[in-house]
């Protein structure tokens, strides 16, 4: 069995390091090594929530995910991300911070849970928080097999920057 939780990142630094680690490890079996996730400076921030999949005693980790609120202190990892093809999107993310805007980073899972579903329950429950934060708008960044489990779960791509989305 599984526990999936909550939390924000600045309450439980400890958590934070074992979805770090455990995301980083995956990457690396899928021969990632260059990403911002190595990055714990979210640690830190107080905009940053963390959901946790994990075993019930918690001696485990299986998979997450991130929500970063967008603030005047750091920007979004969507920013860095794109940013390097395409400028605009730090316009487009200032447009939305008119209202609380935010992206949805991070979502992993391990090879010992794959096909079990969790990617598309975490990217509800992602939607989920999102609305419990009183977000208006939210980013994801998708890999191409993954924009129709994003769509599915109401987000839509944004063509204005990139190569059409």
């Amino acid at each position: 069995m599984y526990r999936i939780r909550a939390f924000r990142a600045i309450d439980d630094q400890e958590s934070c390091k074992r979805f770090a680690e455990g995301h980083l490890n995956v990457l690396k079996e899928y021969g990632v090594t260059k990403v911002t996730t190595a990055k714990t400076d979210w640690f830190q921030n107080p905009g940053v929530y963390v959901v946790l999949v994990e075993s019930e005693d918690g001696t485990e980790v299986y998979g997450g995910e991130r929500i970063h609120l967008a603030n005047e202190h750091s920007r979004l990892p969507i920013e860095d991300a794109v940013s390097i093809v395409d400028t605009r999107i730090f316009d487009l993310v200032a447009k939305n911070k008119e209202g609380v805007t935010g992206e949805l980073c991070g979502l992993w899972n391990s090879k010992t849970i794959a096909g079990r579903g969790v990617s598309v329950l975490l990217t509800k429950i992602g939607v989920a928080l999102a609305n419990l934060l009183r977000m208006d708008s939210i980013f994801v960044l998708c890999a191409p097999y993954t924009v129709e489990m994003c769509q599915t779960a109401g987000f839509n791509i944004e063509d204005s920057i990139g190569n059409q989305g």
